[in-house]
């Protein structure tokens, strides 16, 4: 006999179809968890660059105040396109801000700032007003006077899909947040 043949020895075994299909199903699983998970952080990654420009836009605008006698400048919330030539954030605190790409939300997939100059949204109830005693109304009749609740700038949309109230808000003391503490809906006493 020329070929000798090899037998299989005992106890081994090579793998059923049906062994080998669940393995392959399992793989499958696992990598689109993997998948998910990735994009999510990639999410999550672009909402706090998004806040980290607003903190930027925050102390652009801090400098603002400070040089202009600590009031707050006369803004128009947002404008329609780049071609209007009026008073916003990105053309009033250009000066301000070390990188212009800041009033840019990483998130703003409608290309909102490219067709307006920002992604984001001035309170103009703000226009003018003393950092000193600042006071706004929302919802309620009652003004808000505490500055960690009067929102100053924030997303113009929920851009940022994992996030509760899908906003980025800077708030006149200066922080920025991703929960939303100027609405003031609760029952009166």
């Amino acid at each position: 006999m020329g070929a000798m043949m090899r037998r299989a020895q005992p106890g081994m075994r090579g793998f059923t179809l049906i062994e080998l299909l669940v393995v392959i199903a399992i793989i499958a699983v696992l990598a689109s968890l993997g998948n998910y998970a990735w994009q999510r952080s990639q999410r999550q990654s672009r909402a706090v660059a998004c806040m980290q420009n607003l903190r930027q836009i925050g102390a652009g605008l801090s400098r603002w105040v400070a040089e202009n006698d600590g009031t707050f400048p006369e803004l128009r919330p947002s404008r329609e396109s780049l071609a209007e030539d009026v008073p916003v954030i990105d053309t009033v605190l250009r000066g301000y801000v070390a990188d212009p790409r800041v009033f840019a939300c990483p998130d703003d997939r409608r290309g909102l700032a490219a067709k307006s100059g920002t992604s984001y949204y001035w309170n103009y109830r703000l226009n003018g007003q003393r950092l000193a005693n600042l006071s706004v109304s929302f919802l309620r009749m009652d003004p808000i006077d505490d500055p960690s609740r009067i929102m100053v700038i924030g997303d113009k949309e929920g851009f940022h899909p994992n996030l509760d109230s899908k906003l980025n808000v800077l708030y006149a003391d200066g922080h920025a947040s991703q929960e939303l503490t100027f609405v003031d809906d609760s029952p009166t006493k």
